[in-house]
């Protein structure tokens, strides 16, 4: 079974849909790799003026990340530990660097407009990490909806608390 979630997982992210969309995804994010790294000294007294610890080490460092990352999602390789990669990068630089609210005039609506942007990639990234983790597989809702109606799935398997009925174990159903 593990074989043939693999395997459709595998076929899926080769489908043209897909692979169109990280590859958009993925020039985007090639770009600003790139960019950082032809642009690394500026970046570096950015991070500094912004209280950025070691930010001769991290600045490359996350760079690197998100370069890597990159390639883990456009070619599909390792798309968990690449996607969560991507995650922890937003999370990370997108409120450190683009603290737009703490500016004023024509730098605060550049600095608001790439927070922004990075919101959106950071949604991607999120979007890739739940893909990379097989989806909603496996939630509640696709449980029930697989069921018969004997607490098991259309397998014979049991619900995820093992007791076969196919919510959160209490005895008492859905709502209550």
């Amino acid at each position: 079974m593990a074989d043939e979630s693999a395997s459709e997982d595998a076929d899926r992210s080769d489908d043209a849909p897909s692979l169109l969309g990280r590859s958009l995804y993925g020039g985007v994010l090639a770009y600003m790799a790139v960019d950082g790294f032809k642009n690394n000294d500026k970046r570096v007294a950015v991070a500094e003026e912004k209280g950025v610890p070691m930010p001769d080490l991290l600045v490359p460092f996350v760079t690197g990340m998100l370069f890597v990352a990159n390639l883990g999602i456009v070619l599909w390789r390792l798309p968990r530990a690449a996607a969560g990669a991507l995650v922890v990068f937003f999370l990370g630089t997108t409120p450190a660097i683009h603290d737009f609210w703490t500016m004023e005039g024509k730098e605060r609506h550049g600095n608001k407009i790439n927070f922004l942007k990075n919101l959106a990639l950071l949604g991607g990234a999120v979007v890739f990490l739940d893909a990379a983790s097989g989806g909603d597989e496996g939630s509640e809702s696709d449980a029930v909806a697989e069921s018969d109606g004997d607490g098991e799935g259309h397998d014979g398997e049991r619900g995820r608390d093992g007791d076969g009925e196919g919510h959160d174990g209490d005895g008492e159903g859905r709502d209550g």
